[in-house]
């Protein structure tokens, strides 16, 4: 009944498998899987278990209070825009930088620093970008890279933000850099 193929074909499946959990496993440590964090999943949970509501929102000021606020021209100061490069890795799927380049699902970021808001040639803004009007600040851009849709109800732009003023102070020295003229740094 069973054969050297048959012996063969269960030995390939079992390597497979093992094949396919041991590459899961170790895939798994170098880069964790995400896990979205959904406000039903959140509102639910806080009904069912206030104390861990609690404890979550106790270690969020605890955290707030051991990281004291800097200004955002002290960060500025102190960024770096190498760093502020490898973390904008993620708006190049729908941004470009380059001087003349073309529009993605977003507008071409080249100048925007000091820039009229919803001003790109060719680009189809929201509503919201171009009711808001004035021009783009060093203030103004930290508060979007916060949080876009808080800053900018109604804008189309859905990446949810960058929570380290860190992060945020580097990427705006970096979208600063591409400008012919760059804007000052606040003082």
């Amino acid at each position: 009944m069973w054969s050297t193929n048959t012996n063969n074909i269960v030995g390939a499946v079992i390597v497979a498998l093992w094949l396919l959990a041991g590459s899961n496993f170790i895939g798994n440590l170098l880069i964790p899987p995400f896990e979205p964090v959904h406000d039903a999943v959140a509102s639910t949970s806080a009904a069912k278990a206030p104390e861990k509501n609690v404890t979550k929102q106790a270690a969020k000021e605890t955290a707030a209070k051991a990281e004291p606020a800097q200004s955002l021209s002290v960060l500025l100061a102190s960024a770096d825009a190498g760093k502020g490069k490898k973390i904008a890795k993620k708006c190049v799927a729908c941004h470009t930088f380059d001087k003349g380049g073309k529009n993605k699902v977003g507008p071409n970021l080249f100048a925007i620093m000091g820039k009229d808001r919803a001003s790109v040639a060719k680009f189809n803004y929201s509503g919201a970008i171009k009711k808001m009007g004035g021009k783009w600040g060093f203030d103004d851009m930290d508060k979007f890279l916060t949080k876009p849709k808080v800053f900018m109800p109604g804008t189309k732009m859905v990446f949810t933000g960058l929570k380290k003023a860190g992060d945020r102070a580097a990427v705006i020295l970096y979208l600063r850099s591409f400008a012919d003229a760059p804007m000052a740094l606040p003082k």
